[in-house]
């Protein structure tokens, strides 16, 4: 076989070989509901992932309710005057508390009264069952106890979401970074 015709066969399988190492994982990482590896650099850019990850991410495929929550975060962000890591921060939470679903009482299943996207409680003073479970309200609530937290923007996500949240498991949050920063990204400017 010709020289410049091996080299030019070996170089279009090495870019297909390449194209398949770069681009494979992303497109199995869009349907991956398990956990994936930490993202080291951010790129969505320094307002949604200042510091890149932290840990292990999880990421689950969204209906078209949960996207209408997403967006309700989104819109009560923007009200509230706050940039696009504060929604980052309030979508991840919601992300680990009710996985974006607007939940009422569920019984013997409930952490105690806690309700709505963010598992708030009336009893702690998040507001009544009513207001708890409007998506707006509730996003409004939490992002007061965010603007609250000395330095919340500069933090690591899991640990501001937990200075507001107060939860068992403060670590958790973390998780969902990445899938926060993407929805953001995604519908931010929609």
């Amino acid at each position: 076989m010709n020289t410049i015709l091996r080299k030019s066969i070996l170089g279009v399988a090495g870019l297909a070989f390449t194209g398949g190492v770069f681009a494979g994982p992303v497109a199995a990482h869009a349907a991956d509901t398990t956990h994936t590896k930490p993202v080291s650099v951010s790129v969505q850019g320094d307002k949604l992932i200042p510091h890149g990850v932290q840990g292990e991410q999880s990421r689950i495929d969204l209906n078209d309710e949960q996207i209408k929550n997403v967006k309700a975060i989104i819109a009560a962000t923007k009200k509230a005057g706050m940039d696009e890591r504060a929604a980052v921060v309030s979508i991840a939470t919601a992300l680990q508390e009710s996985k974006l679903e607007n939940l009422g009482h569920l019984g013997d299943r409930n952490d105690h009264d806690s309700q709505g996207l963010f598992q708030q409680r009336p009893s702690s003073g998040w507001g009544t069952v009513e207001q708890i479970t409007d998506p707006e309200y509730s996003t409004t609530a939490f992002l007061k106890g965010l603007k609250q937290v000395d330095g919340w923007q500069d933090m690591p996500l899991t640990k501001a979401a937990q200075t507001v949240q107060v939860s068992a498991y403060p670590d958790h949050y973390a998780q969902w970074e990445q899938q926060a920063a993407d929805l953001v990204a995604q519908h931010w400017n929609s």
